[in-house]
């Protein structure tokens, strides 16, 4: 049954959006920047800094999916492309404006341009596809950067389940750390930087909390031997071996460690 119209706003790829989703959405790739930023300081904090300067884009479900075509060598992509990770040179088109929505809730007026992507390592960008809630976008993009480290760190060719569980497990591991900053929300913090966050932490509705534990059960429970399988054997790994162990040992045998 078609959604009641007033209760939902229309992308111009044929997605809809609920006016709760709309309010945590990211649209823009300017807008995305400063998650961008905490996500990089995230993998700084596992002592995985980022060195190289990988440019983030948000695009719509047409241009990932043509970026994804364009790859030569890409890695094993969910039936809806929502991220990729792209080592080619490649024009591809990119959010500059998000939409603005006008008659009959359907968004309007949003400014794409063309972004060509020049090779100066073994990642040219990542996409994310736009208008996603925040926490599903953070945990995206956290996956799509693992990716990036991985090439960045000269990893060998991996096993799809290995590759794309271990992205899972860092997806995961920012989701829990999102979630409990805002349940720690009310803890005195002694540090300025960590207690600008957690105020803004703290500023999160309860309907961002019930999508973040959502898409946490989602990652735990999918049911894909690539990214449900490999998730749960990387996560088990690094449960028992930490993650520092558990990468290096992917590093020396492609696998994860048993």
């Amino acid at each position: 049954m078609e959604p009641h119209n007033t209760g939902y706003i229309g992308l111009n790829d044929g997605r809809k959006l609920c006016l709760e989703c709309l309010d945590s959405a990211v649209m823009d790739t300017s807008e995305c920047q400063p998650l961008y930023d905490e996500i990089q300081a995230f993998y700084e904090g596992l002592n995985m800094k980022i060195e190289q300067d990988v440019p983030l884009l948000l695009d719509e479900r047409q241009a990932l999916n043509e970026a994804r075509e364009g790859e030569k060598q890409g890695h094993h992509h969910m039936p809806e492309t929502r991220g990729l990770c792209l080592p080619e040179e490649q024009t591809v088109s990119t959010i500059r404006r998000r939409p603005r929505f006008g008659t009959g809730n359907r968004a309007m007026d949003m400014i794409t341009e063309p972004y060509k992507l020049t090779r100066r390592c073994e990642v040219t960008a990542i996409l994310i596809l736009y208008g996603l809630p925040r926490l599903l976008t953070g945990s995206i993009l956290a996956h799509e950067m693992m990716h990036a480290w991985m090439r960045l760190q000269g990893f060998r060719t991996l096993s799809q389940d290995v590759e794309e569980g271990i992205c899972q497990v860092l997806a995961y591991m920012w989701l829990v750390s999102e979630l409990s900053a805002t349940s720690d929300s009310n803890v005195a913090s002694t540090s300025s930087s960590s207690a600008g966050r957690t105020s803004k932490m703290a500023k999160r509705s309860p309907f961002d909390r019930k999508f973040g534990e959502f898409f946490k059960h989602q990652i735990e429970s999918d049911s894909s031997p690539v990214y449900g399988g490999g998730f749960r054997a990387g996560y088990q790994a690094v449960h028992s071996y930490g993650l520092r162990s558990t990468l290096d040992h992917i590093r020396l045998t492609g696998r994860f460690p048993y």
